[in-house]
C-alpha cells in the first residue's frame, strides 16, 4: 500500500480554506527557476539585527562576484543616508554576515574587498575557486544572549593634553568634533570617544591653530572604505600631526598717550592735554607763577 503524504494537500483543495480562516500569514509561492538567491532563515528572522541590515545582507548576496558594495554604492541605491547604511554594515560584521578585507593589487595600490558570507562562521573562499552551491543546513539554535562572549573594546590611543585646560577651549573643541560628521558621516563619534579626543583637540587649539585649520587635518585623506575605528584614527591623527607652539612674541610697551587739541584760554593757541586751560607758557606768564 502507498504511503499519503499527509504533508501535501490535495489538487482539489483551494490555495485558501473556506473553513480555516486565520490572521496569519498565507504563501501563496511559485518555485523559482531563474534569477534567485537563497538566503537562510537565520539571516531573514535574526532577531538582533535591524531590518536595514537584513535588507542590505539580502541585496549584497544577490550580487555577482566583483560588484561594488561600498557605503557611496549602497547610497546611490537606496534611499537610506550613508550614516544608517553604514551602522547596517556594521550590524552584519559584527554578526558574521560581512567582512571587509585590506589587500594590496599589483601595482603597490591597497583596496578595500567586501566579502559577502551566506552562513556565519564558513571558511573563507578564495577568489580563484569557482562557485559551487552550499549544503543545506539546518538553522542554528538561537542561543542565549547571556551566551554570547564580546570581544573587548581595544583602547583609544594616547591624544596630546593642553597647558591650560580651560572650560571654554574644551568646549571648542568639543563642538568641532561633533560638527565632523557634517564633512564624512562616518565620523559620527561616540560620547565617550568624544570626551577622549577633546583634549587633543583643545592641545592644537591652544598652539593658534584655527578651528577650520584642525579640521581640515582631521577630515582629508580619509580611506575610502574600511573605515572600521574612527575615533582611533582621530587620537593618531591628533597626536602624530600635533603641529609646534607658536613663536615667542616679548611683549611690546604701551603706546604713548597722545592727549586731544585744547584751545589756551590765554593766547588762543592750540595744545595737548588731557583737560582745557591755559597753556604751558601762559601757565609760566601767570602771577601766580612770578
Amino acid at each position: 500500500m502507498d504511503t499519503q503524504d499527509l504533508s501535501a494537500p490535495s489538487h482539489a483543495q483551494s490555495r485558501i480554506s473556506g473553513k480555516n480562516h486565520h490572521s496569519g500569514v498565507v504563501h501563496d509561492n511559485t518555485r523559482h527557476t531563474t534569477r534567485f538567491t537563497v538566503i537562510g532563515n537565520h539571516l531573514a528572522q535574526h532577531r538582533e539585527l535591524s531590518g536595514l541590515a537584513i535588507g542590505l545582507a539580502v541585496y549584497i548576496q544577490s550580487l555577482p562576484t566583483g560588484a561594488r558594495a561600498d557605503i557611496k554604492t549602497l547610497t546611490d541605491r537606496f534611499p537610506e543616508g550613508a550614516t544608517r547604511i553604514a551602522a547596517a554594515l556594521r550590524e552584519l560584521e559584527t554578526h558574521g554576515y560581512l567582512r571587509r578585507e585590506r589587500r594590496r593589487i599589483p601595482g603597490g595600490r591597497i583596496v578595500t574587498r567586501t566579502v559577502s558570507c551566506n552562513q556565519p562562521g564558513g571558511r573563507a573562499r578564495h577568489a580563484d575557486e569557482p562557485d559551487r552551491p552550499a549544503p543545506a543546513l539546518p538553522a542554528p539554535p538561537a542561543r542565549p544572549a547571556a551566551a554570547k562572549k564580546r570581544t573587548p573594546r581595544k583602547p583609544l590611543p594616547a591624544v596630546p593634553r593642553p597647558a591650560y585646560p580651560a572650560p571654554t577651549l574644551l568646549q571648542t573643541a568639543t563642538d568641532l568634533l561633533a560638527g565632523l560628521q557634517r564633512d564624512d558621516p562616518r565620523l559620527l563619534l561616540a560620547a565617550c570617544d568624544t570626551a577622549h579626543l577633546a583634549p587633543g583637540v583643545a592641545a592644537w587649539l591652544e598652539r593658534d591653530v584655527t578651528p577650520t585649520a584642525v579640521r581640515h587635518a582631521l577630515t582629508t585623506d580619509l580611506p575610502p572604505e574600511g573605515l572600521r575605528r574612527p575615533a582611533a584614527l582621530l587620537a593618531h591623527r591628533l597626536s602624530a600631526q600635533l603641529p609646534p607652539p607658536p613663536p615667542f612674541r616679548a611683549p611690546t610697551s604701551p603706546p604713548a598717550v597722545r592727549h586731544p587739541l585744547q584751545t589756551c584760554e590765554g593766547c588762543d593757541r592750540a595744545f595737548r592735554s588731557p583737560e582745557p586751560g591755559r597753556c604751558r607758557d601762559c601757565r609760566l606768564l601767570s602771577p601766580s607763577h612770578l
